[in-house]
């Protein structure tokens, strides 16, 4: 498994900032986001036309874009941070819950959705988390598991989780704008 050299332990650096409305949290970068040093940068990964199809941001972004996300109160990261590859090809000890958990203390987002059922299921401690909103909160953030946005996992996919994650988010940006 490939991993991060010890000068820079982490291989994609988090997008976060206190009070975000959607944390979006993935398992490890692809060979091909690490290679660009951007998040979802596989051209096979239906990440970027998804966020704009169900309107998280008004335009499609490209992931050389990615830190662009905070203006639009959303925020990236991943359970492991110092390897690539997929899911089968990653140590079992790189996956830090820990530290994602400690994260979401302390920037306090509305939402974390994962990109991935093998990162939900690390983080939030339970066998085969469903697609939707999760019953249970984690550290305070409503969490979604969204149908991975990877083109190995098109078989899988929905887009119906996505549209409640961005349900979520649409209502609260209203109320915002209400109280504004």
């Amino acid at each position: 498994m490939p991993r991060a050299s010890s000068r820079n332990s982490h291989l994609l650096p988090d997008v976060l900032a206190p009070g975000l409305d959607l944390v979006f949290c993935g398992t490890a970068p692809s060979p091909a986001s690490f290679k660009s040093r951007a998040y979802y940068a596989n051209p096979g990964n239906s990440f970027w036309p998804t966020i704009f199809a169900v309107g998280l941001v008004p335009e499609r972004l490209t992931p050389d874009r990615f830190p662009e996300l905070l203006a639009h109160g959303i925020g990236l990261t991943d359970l492991n941070k110092t390897e690539y590859g997929s899911d089968h090809e990653l140590s079992a000890d790189a996956m830090d819950a820990a530290a994602l958990h400690a994260k979401l203390r302390r920037f306090r987002p509305a939402a974390i959705a994962f990109t991935s059922k093998h990162a939900a299921a690390l983080a939030l401690g339970v066998k085969a988390p469903g697609y939707g909103r999760q019953e249970r909160a984690l550290e305070g953030a409503v969490a979604f598991v969204l149908a991975s946005p990877s083109g190995r996992a098109r078989s899988f996919w929905t887009l119906k989780p996505w549209r409640e994650a961005a349900a979520f988010v649409a209502h609260r940006r209203r109320l915002r704008e209400r109280a504004a």
